[in-house]
């Protein structure tokens, strides 16, 4: 499996080495300059053994403190704390490296550390996030960004976008092609043979018969019932404010929510530090933590290796599940 840590200067480092400090349950490869890894753990002060990946070569250990790596060079010191734009394109050619591992076969998913976009932007490349380069680097024209919790799981219609542009996105087509996404990963990725979908309304009230917006009779409502009648068990359009009260959430597999902020926040307060982020819709795996690089903790020994632990298991559990479907 392989693991990108990250932003150097951010909390990325920090987490593989504690993830490697118990003995896991996959081969790991981290994607980065082992150099960085090297220094962090004297940093931390925390035991750390690496060999460079050699794919014709024993397996990758799985034993405590230990870790292959696929090296790719820092183009600047990093220190803790302290992005640098230089380090923008090393951030990128560890995604790349990673992918082109997945595509061979070399690697079974992609699991990936926090990023900080503001600081690639910097360096002159526009990047919006994990999700829509690897979509991008893969040629998959339609993913889809799913957050699971224990207890919920939340995907998105649109990602990372202004708000006032979310209305003009809602459209009959990216619906359909969200929602079909959705469905197959539910079956494919996590067994569900028959996946109970509720989709949040955009406006509040659903509307309120579209004295509120009409994006629920002019697009969602007509869309659930075409994709009902092709044999989809969906439930909507709901409030958001009651879609993910206890009765609903009973009921459903996964929630979609309209925009980002819908209902990632929710899924958060539920499970923060224990949620993961899923790209479905690619052609290889890739999970990733739910939360940002925390500068603040980078090299402190405070970070909290929760979400990337339930990351990696998410990921395992989907290439196991992928094996026998």
């Amino acid at each position: 499996m392989a693991l990108t840590p990250g932003e150097p200067a951010g909390i990325g480092p920090d987490l593989c080495l504690q993830l490697v400090q118990q003995a896991h349950a996959a081969e790991l490869v981290a994607v980065c300059d082992p150099a960085l890894l090297e220094a962090r753990a004297a940093t931390l002060q925390l035991p750390f053994r690496y060999r460079l990946l050699d794919p014709a070569a024993e397996p990758c250990s799985t034993a405590a403190g230990e870790l292959c790596v696929l090296p790719v060079p820092l183009q600047a010191p990093a220190a803790c704390g302290q992005p640098d734009p230089a380090n923008a394109r090393y951030l990128l050619e560890t995604l790349d490296r990673a992918i082109e591992g997945c595509r061979s076969g070399v690697f079974a998913g992609l699991v990936t550390g926090p990023l900080n976009k503001a600081v690639i932007n910097e360096a002159g490349i526009p990047f919006t996030g994990h999700t829509e380069y690897l979509a991008a680097a893969t040629r998959s024209s339609d993913v889809v960004m799913l957050l699971a919790a224990p207890g919920l799981r939340v995907a998105l219609a649109t990602t990372h976008v202004p708000l006032s542009r979310v209305s003009g996105l809602i459209t009959t087509d990216r619906l359909e092609r969200v929602l079909r996404i959705l469905h197959a990963g539910l079956r494919n990725d996590f067994g569900i043979a028959r996946p109970r979908i509720s989709v949040c309304s955009l406006n509040p009230h659903a509307g309120e018969g579209g004295h509120l917006g009409r994006e629920e009779i002019d697009t969602i409502i007509p869309t659930l019932q075409t994709l009902r009648a092709q044999g989809m068990d969906l439930n909507g359009p709901v409030p958001a404010d009651t879609v993910f009260t206890p009765r609903h959430l009973a009921e459903t597999d996964a929630v979609l929510a309209m925009y980002h902020d819908q209902g990632l926040p929710v899924l958060k307060h539920m499970g923060f530090g224990r949620a993961v982020n899923i790209t479905l819709g690619l052609p290889i795996i890739r999970t990733s933590v739910d939360h940002g690089t925390a500068f603040d903790l980078a090299g402190t020994g405070k970070a909290n290796v929760g979400s990337l632990q339930a990351a990696l298991e998410t990921a395992i559990e989907i290439a196991l599940q992928r094996s026998v479907s």
